[in-house]
Formats: C-alpha cells, structure tokens, sequence
C-alpha cells in the first residue's frame, strides 16, 4: 500500500490523542505540590510535636519521604498516581526512591547479585555519578576562588 505524505499525516492527526498539556500540568504541579506539602507537614510534626532540632526533623523527614515513595513503588501504588500526575511525582527525592526500587523490583526474579544488586541503579546511577562529579568539580571551583579572593 502506497500512500503519499500528505494521506499519511493526515491519518496521524485523525487517530492521534489530543493534546492535554494544560491539564496534564495542573496536575504535576497539584501532585508535586501535595509532595511537598506533605514533607513540610512531616518537618513540622517532627520539629514541634516530637521536639526534634530542624536539622533533625529534616532528616527523618527525608528518611520518612524515600520510605513512603520505595514502600508505594513496592505496592505499584506510585505507578498509578505516576500516571496521574505525571512529572509531578519526580520531586526529587521521591522520584529518586521510585527510580532505585523500580529496577531492583523488576529484576529480582533475576537473583540478588545479577538482579537486584546490577540492576537496582542502572536508572539512579547515573544521576548519582554525575551528581557526585559536579559536586567535586564546583567545590574545586569554590576552593580556587576562595584561594584568590
């Protein structure tokens, strides 16, 4: 069967989903805001209600945070709300957390070492190379300006 361009993109546009980037925004930014707002709610329980210093409330609520966000990945909860909200789930540390138990779910039935172990980071691995590779190269940066000013 031969069509010429001009069929072809128009039978795309017929059968292709509409665009629904404004919604679609809406609730990244919804989704990723009720994150956060959670997190806030979790650094004020721990700060005020349990008597935690802020840098201490900070760091459970982190802790809390990567542990909600590995237990719904777990439960494929975070699938679905992934769907839902779309970039909104990819508030960095809860995105993070999916993006390590993801992998290490799916290839467990691999085995732990060549399984769970080789391929819990090939998604978060890079981010933590590159991640640790900037954080070097700007300290070097800073500590050279420092030497000169």
């Amino acid at each position: 069967m031969n069509i010429s361009q001009e069929e072809y993109s128009s039978m795309v546009t017929k059968h292709a989903p509409k665009s629904t980037l404004a919604k679609d925004c809406m609730y990244a930014f919804l989704v990723g805001g009720f994150i956060c707002t959670i997190g806030q709610a979790l650094t004020d329980t721990y700060q005020f209600a349990l008597g935690m210093e802020i840098k201490d409330a900070r760091c459970m609520t982190s802790i809390t945070l990567v542990f909600l966000a590995a237990l719904f990945t777990a439960l494929s909860w975070y699938d679905n709300i992934a769907k839902f909200a779309g970039a909104g789930t990819l508030v960095p540390i809860t995105g993070f957390s999916n993006s390590v138990v993801s992998p290490a779910i799916e290839f467990k039935s691999e085995g732990l070492i060549m399984g769970l172990g080789a391929k819990m980071f090939v998604i978060a691995g890079p981010v933590i190379v590159y991640g640790t590779a900037c954080s070097v190269l700007y300290g070097l940066i800073l500590c050279t300006v420092k030497l000169f000013v």
